[in-house]
């Protein structure tokens, strides 16, 4: 059984991921996937570079994400054409993990934590989707703070996001961060217990 493991920006899903890892839930990261289809000598890398020039790589053949993310914001087809470059190889990768841990482990989850689900649509790749949520106002506060961003900073962030409250509508299984970590940690226990992992 899987799941895929979303929310926005500030929930806390790496909180609720922990939870699940700690109850015997294999975890499977999209962003260590996407950062690792780009290290150095790879193929993807390569068309990276190819699509958005040499100045994309550091001195040791290693992606100057920082100048990459200048070229995404200031080129109109930027980012569609950094997608169309990354997204394969990452979901290939990503179901290839999911289908080994399944094929291994048939009774555990398997939990995949992609920040972006709903707005890549990868919704169809997994049994459910569990969304990690709190409210909007919460959620500036707590990027505020833990970035330690202005107000205007952070709104700009949240703004390139789905709204939370569209992915609150679209998740098969809520899970409300903004209380206590221990009643976050009742509801992933509630949640463990009716899909009998327990």
């Amino acid at each position: 059984m899987n799941i895929g493991l979303t929310g926005g920006i500030a929930c806390g899903k790496s909180t609720v991921a922990a939870m699940l890892v700690k109850r015997g839930a294999f975890l499977i990261d999209a962003d260590r996937i996407a950062r690792d289809v780009v290290l150095p000598g790879s193929p993807v890398l390569e068309q990276v570079a190819v699509r958005f020039g040499e100045n994309v790589l550091l001195a040791d053949g290693s992606l100057n994400r920082k100048r990459l993310g200048e070229i995404i914001f200031s080129e109109t087809n930027a980012r569609k054409d950094l997608e169309a470059i990354l997204h394969p190889p990452i979901r290939a990768s990503m179901r290839e993990q999911m289908a080994d841990l399944e094929q291994a482990e048939p009774d555990k989850l398997v939990v995949v934590d992609v920040p972006l689900l709903f707005e890549s649509q990868l919704s169809y790749m997994y049994s459910e989707v569990m969304l990690v949520y709190i409210p909007a106002h919460l959620q500036l506060e707590r990027l505020m703070k833990r970035d330690f961003l202005t107000l205007a900073q952070a709104e700009l962030r949240l703004k390139s996001q789905m709204p939370i409250e569209d992915k609150k509508k679209m998740a098969d299984i809520v899970i409300d961060n903004s209380g206590t970590l221990e009643e976050t940690e009742a509801q992933i226990e509630t949640f463990w217990n009716r899909k009998g992992l327990g």
